[in-house]
Protein backbone atom coordinates (compact mmCIF):
# COMPACT_ATOMS: atom_id res chain seq x y z
CA UNK A 1 0.00 0.00 0.00
CA UNK A 2 0.84 3.44 -0.69
CA UNK A 3 2.15 6.07 2.11
CA UNK A 4 0.49 9.36 1.96
CA UNK A 5 1.19 12.31 4.32
CA UNK A 6 -1.86 13.33 5.38
CA UNK A 7 -2.13 15.97 7.94
CA UNK A 8 0.35 15.03 10.43
CA UNK A 9 0.20 11.63 10.10
CA UNK A 10 -0.49 8.83 7.30
CA UNK A 11 -3.16 7.82 4.78
CA UNK A 12 -2.86 4.66 3.87
CA UNK A 13 -3.69 4.03 -0.04
CA UNK A 14 -4.99 1.43 -2.27
CA UNK A 15 -4.40 0.16 -5.78
CA UNK A 16 -7.64 0.24 -7.87
CA UNK A 17 -7.55 -0.79 -11.52
CA UNK A 18 -9.89 0.37 -14.15
CA UNK A 19 -10.78 -2.27 -16.93
CA UNK A 20 -13.30 -1.07 -19.28
CA UNK A 21 -14.00 -1.07 -22.89
CA UNK A 22 -11.94 1.99 -23.87
CA UNK A 23 -10.61 1.31 -27.34
CA UNK A 24 -7.15 3.30 -25.75
CA UNK A 25 -6.81 -0.13 -23.10
CA UNK A 26 -5.08 1.44 -20.50
CA UNK A 27 -6.65 0.13 -17.99
CA UNK A 28 -5.59 3.06 -15.86
CA UNK A 29 -4.79 2.51 -11.81
CA UNK A 30 -5.93 5.43 -8.95
CA UNK A 31 -5.17 5.24 -5.03
CA UNK A 32 -8.26 4.65 -2.71
CA UNK A 33 -8.58 5.67 0.85
CA UNK A 34 -8.81 2.67 3.07
CA UNK A 35 -12.53 3.90 3.59
CA UNK A 36 -12.97 4.11 -0.12
CA UNK A 37 -11.92 0.95 -0.97
CA UNK A 38 -13.70 -0.56 1.64
CA UNK A 39 -17.25 0.99 0.22
CA UNK A 40 -16.09 -0.24 -3.25
CA UNK A 41 -15.09 -3.35 -2.12
CA UNK A 42 -16.82 -4.84 0.71
CA UNK A 43 -16.45 -8.21 2.61
CA UNK A 44 -12.69 -8.73 1.37
CA UNK A 45 -13.82 -8.62 -2.01
CA UNK A 46 -10.90 -7.74 -4.86
CA UNK A 47 -13.18 -7.52 -7.67
CA UNK A 48 -16.78 -5.23 -8.33
CA UNK A 49 -18.74 -4.41 -11.18
CA UNK A 50 -19.70 -0.83 -11.16
CA UNK A 51 -23.66 -1.76 -12.37
CA UNK A 52 -23.47 -3.84 -8.52
CA UNK A 53 -21.90 -0.86 -6.55
CA UNK A 54 -24.06 1.33 -8.39
CA UNK A 55 -27.21 -1.01 -7.34
CA UNK A 56 -25.75 -0.79 -3.23
CA UNK A 57 -24.97 2.82 -3.27
CA UNK A 58 -26.79 4.41 -6.20
CA UNK A 59 -25.76 6.84 -9.19
CA UNK A 60 -25.40 9.62 -7.05
CA UNK A 61 -23.31 8.05 -4.15
CA UNK A 62 -21.07 6.46 -6.94
CA UNK A 63 -20.29 9.72 -8.15
CA UNK A 64 -19.42 11.31 -4.97
CA UNK A 65 -17.65 8.21 -3.57
CA UNK A 66 -15.39 8.04 -7.27
CA UNK A 67 -14.89 11.76 -7.72
CA UNK A 68 -12.05 12.24 -5.48
CA UNK A 69 -11.02 8.27 -6.57
CA UNK A 70 -10.15 10.20 -10.04
CA UNK A 71 -8.16 13.01 -8.85
CA UNK A 72 -5.54 10.43 -8.18
CA UNK A 73 -4.22 8.16 -10.80
CA UNK A 74 -0.98 6.53 -10.25
CA UNK A 75 1.25 5.31 -12.96
CA UNK A 76 1.67 1.44 -13.06
CA UNK A 77 5.52 1.25 -12.68
CA UNK A 78 4.76 3.48 -9.44
CA UNK A 79 1.79 1.27 -8.60
CA UNK A 80 3.22 -1.03 -5.01
CA UNK A 81 0.40 -3.75 -5.81
CA UNK A 82 -3.42 -3.25 -7.27
CA UNK A 83 -5.38 -3.89 -4.55
CA UNK A 84 -8.79 -4.10 -6.53
CA UNK A 85 -9.97 -4.20 -10.09
CA UNK A 86 -13.33 -2.12 -10.62
CA UNK A 87 -15.04 -3.49 -14.23
CA UNK A 88 -16.85 -1.56 -16.08
CA UNK A 89 -18.88 -1.70 -19.24
CA UNK A 90 -18.19 -5.90 -18.40
CA UNK A 91 -21.56 -7.61 -18.08
CA UNK A 92 -19.82 -10.20 -19.39
CA UNK A 93 -17.03 -10.40 -17.10
CA UNK A 94 -20.29 -11.36 -14.20
CA UNK A 95 -20.71 -14.93 -15.75
CA UNK A 96 -17.21 -15.48 -15.16
CA UNK A 97 -15.65 -13.96 -12.00
CA UNK A 98 -16.14 -16.03 -8.77
CA UNK A 99 -19.74 -15.28 -6.64
CA UNK A 100 -17.39 -14.21 -3.86
CA UNK A 101 -15.64 -11.56 -6.29
CA UNK A 102 -11.89 -12.65 -4.34
CA UNK A 103 -9.31 -13.89 -6.85
CA UNK A 104 -8.12 -15.92 -4.77
CA UNK A 105 -11.82 -18.18 -5.09
CA UNK A 106 -11.03 -18.75 -8.91
CA UNK A 107 -11.99 -22.13 -10.25
CA UNK A 108 -9.29 -24.07 -10.41
CA UNK A 109 -9.62 -24.74 -14.17
CA UNK A 110 -9.21 -20.81 -14.83
CA UNK A 111 -5.94 -20.41 -13.21
CA UNK A 112 -2.20 -21.90 -13.93
CA UNK A 113 -0.57 -24.63 -11.44
CA UNK A 114 1.84 -21.98 -10.18
CA UNK A 115 -0.97 -19.81 -8.95
CA UNK A 116 -3.16 -22.42 -7.19
CA UNK A 117 -0.86 -22.58 -4.05
CA UNK A 118 -0.81 -18.74 -3.22
CA UNK A 119 -4.42 -18.43 -4.06
CA UNK A 120 -5.54 -21.96 -1.87
CA UNK A 121 -2.96 -20.58 0.89
CA UNK A 122 -5.67 -17.10 0.82
CA UNK A 123 -8.73 -18.72 0.55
Amino acid sequence: MALRAHYGGFLFMKNIQIIDGAVNATFSIFEATEREFEIIFPEGRDMELIEDLIDRVGDDGVARLLAPVWNRPILKRDAMGVHGTLFYDNERVRRQIPLSKREVDWDGGSINEAQRSPFGRNR
